[in-house]
């Protein structure tokens, strides 16, 4: 019994002992104890930064940072950083003594995507939520899993028109895979599903004569037809105003293509 008793109180002095030693380690860690001992004094954020807001990073932080060197959580403040606009990843980290360190890469943006979000140059979709949204930005739209599809478009459209000093003001995808776009100039143009680029190409050759064209004004130009285009007139509008704002509707007329581009499907006055 003796034997037993002594095993026991053996058994109880290593547990105690045990426990006086992890017990202050789990303070430290959970912050109970230590946080006013090994204070986390420094900040160091990433220079450079351009739209994120460095006094609402701060602010993000410091009820973190009070929790001291040791027991800081550094996941929980690395998604609370991601979380802020304008960041496109986050990575916090703690230097010894006193440092906490974030790092921050910016989303860059590339062109507004739909009505609430962005897409960067990295080809990520962020939301406009708390951004003050950049002048000039393009207007690109399509299904999430489309994106590289219509940014590809839109830059050979950039391509095409810049001969005759036009731009892609909007460019869409829609539910029914069709494309359609309206350039800086107002004029609004259905692609349609097939040879996007041929289609392009074959209007943007003709353009220039168009736009010469005295006393009315391009409104619309439906490219859907194998060999030529459906163009809607208009009476000009306002001045300075975009051709496709103001002015009555003159006239609708078929143009055929040039004959050096006319596309290779049968059926030419089909619309497609």
């Amino acid at each position: 019994m003796n034997a037993t008793l002594r095993r026991i109180l053996q058994v109880g002095a290593w547990a105690l002992a045990l426990a006086l030693v992890a017990l202050p380690v789990v303070a430290l860690v959970n912050g109970w104890i230590g946080a006013e001992r090994w204070p986390l004094r420094t900040l160091r954020v990433t220079d450079g930064l351009e739209r994120v807001d460095t006094a609402r990073l701060r602010e993000v932080v410091a009820p973190h940072a009070a929790d001291g060197f040791f027991a800081i959580r550094l996941d929980r403040v690395q998604a609370e950083v991601a979380r802020l606009p304008w960041v496109e990843r986050a990575e916090v980290r703690k230097l010894w003594p006193d440092v906490l360190e974030v790092r921050i890469s910016e989303h860059r943006p590339f062109a507004r995507w739909g009505e609430d979000r962005l897409l960067s140059e990295q080809g990520r979709l962020f939301p406009v939520e708390g951004i003050e949204v950049p002048d000039g930005l393009p207007e690109l739209d399509g299904p999430d899993a489309r994106v590289a599809d219509v940014v590809a478009l839109y830059n050979q459209a950039g391509e095409i028109f810049m001969a005759g000093g036009l731009s892609v003001r909007r460019l869409v995808l829609d539910r029914r895979d069709s494309w359609s776009l309206v350039l800086d100039n107002g004029i609004e143009v259905t692609v349609g599903k097939q040879e996007a680029r041929l289609r392009l190409q074959r209007f943007a050759r003709v353009l220039p004569q168009l736009l010469a064209r005295s006393g009315q004004t391009l409104r619309r130009a439906d490219l859907r037809y194998t060999n030529g285009f459906a163009l809607e007139w208009g009476e000009p509008g306002p001045a300075g105003g975009d051709a496709g704002e103001g002015g009555a509707l003159a006239s609708l007329t078929r143009h055929d293509a040039p004959p050096g581009l006319r596309s290779p499907l049968v059926n030419p006055g089909s619309r497609t």
